[in-house]
């Protein structure tokens, strides 16, 4: 492969380590397969990773600490406790700060001979050329389709190599999306799923060590890529199963009527990635059911008005459509609330009762809002969704219960 183009030979003439810095990557130096020659491409390689959690983590400190020269990281979200379980970049100091603040300290920390650029902004076709133009190589770190619909398009169009990593409770995968070379995201999936058919982590839930392995699997294959050593993801969707311990992989084709990266491509620009995948390219849970609802007819209750309903004995059918585990957590049935698991709603219809009035809960109010959606195409009229699920009611009403 042509890898070892990445790195421009003539920029590694300016390029040298200082004694620190050799003491410092003395292990790499050792290696054959490094060097001087290699650990100065890798001074010389500029990485841009697309998110500062769970994948960004592992990925932006081993990166850091094998001497990528420039790492560039893009996010805007602040850290919160649930991210602790698998963001280690981040510590318990950390909660409410920018990820980025966050992570850029943990970072030269570990390496202050590298130059680190934050860019607090959403990725967006507006921005993503302009963000991904200097960087050698882009790292997808992301948990929404928009988005690495938008990095694979973005990649292709500037040639660059895409590494890809996503993660899900107990399984991830790993590839390298390398239009030069083999297939992009786009030949492995053509479409984007139904909105509402893969859950976010959020709603799923993710094992916190499985980033790390996949993170990990990720900053390899950018070292070998800007080493041009061994046998890249170019081509091979790595599948990793934690929960069995297995790794397989699948050989990938370049499809040849990819509209992005085939001979004569159809899509030449940068296109609106949440109207393609009809979903916003952010998790959902950090916002109201009102604005995950996208404008539609969701009719929606907050949490003050539904504790001023039943105090005024109101007679009100609170239906929770989480899963059991997550009512073990926490839950409203001091008030009298239902679980049926949102899964098992439309074959229990028959437990609820059309003339009364149903106020669906989940954790956040998006799933909740799917379900009253779902009610309304049977005749269901009386409805409404808790706005920002139990975890805002606990937040404003009922602060002795956790939110997760």
């Amino acid at each position: 492969m042509s890898s070892k183009t990445l790195i421009d030979p003539a920029a590694l003439a300016d390029v040298s380590l200082s004694h620190e810095e050799v003491e410092r990557y003395s292990r790499h130096l050792i290696m054959p397969e490094v060097g001087m020659e290699g650990q100065k491409k890798l001074k010389a390689a500029s990485v841009l990773l697309i998110g500062a959690g769970g994948l960004g983590s592992p990925l932006a400190m081993y990166l850091a600490a094998a001497g990528i020269g420039r790492i560039g990281m893009v996010d805007y979200d602040v850290v919160d406790y649930t991210n602790l379980q698998r963001q280690i970049i981040h510590g318990t100091k950390d909660v409410g700060r920018p990820k980025l603040d966050s992570a850029k300290d943990r970072i030269q920390d570990i390496n202050p001979h590298i130059q680190v650029d934050t860019y607090e902004v959403p990725l967006t076709s507006d921005n993503a050329l302009e963000l991904f133009e200097p960087y050698n190589i882009i790292i997808d770190g992301t948990d929404n389709f928009p988005t690495r619909y938008l990095t694979n398009d973005a990649c292709v169009l500037l040639g660059k190599p895409n590494v890809y990593g996503s993660i899900f409770r107990f399984e991830g995968q790993a590839s390298v999306f390398y239009a030069e070379e083999g297939p992009c995201y786009r030949c492995l999936f053509p479409e984007p799923p139904p909105p509402g058919l893969v859950p976010s982590c959020a709603e799923g839930g993710v094992l916190g060590i499985l980033p790390g392995t996949i993170g990990a699997i990720q900053a390899t294959e950018a070292v070998k890529l800007i080493l041009g050593q061994g046998e890249p993801l170019i081509g091979r969707l790595l599948l990793y199963d934690a929960l069995n311990m297995e790794f397989d992989q699948v050989n990938l084709r370049k499809n040849p009527n990819c509209p992005v990266c085939n001979e004569n491509p159809t899509l030449t620009e940068l296109i609106d990635y949440e109207l393609f995948c009809g979903m916003p390219a952010h998790d959902r849970s950090h916002f109201s059911a009102a604005e995950q609802s996208n404008g539609d007819s969701v009719p929606q209750m907050a949490p003050t008005q539904l504790k001023a309903r039943l105090e005024a004995g109101d007679n009100l059918y609170i239906l929770d459509v989480r899963e059991p585990h997550e009512w073990d957590i926490s839950n409203l049935s001091h008030l009298g609330a239902h679980l049926i698991p949102k899964g098992q709603v439309v074959n229990r219809l028959n437990e609820l009762d059309t003339a009364q009035e149903i106020v669906v809960q989940c954790r956040s109010g998006a799933r909740s809002a799917d379900i009253v959606r779902e009610l309304q195409t049977h005749g269901f009229k009386k409805l409404w969704n808790l706005d920002g699920g139990i975890n805002r009611w606990a937040k404003e009403i009922e602060p002795q219960l956790p939110t997760y």
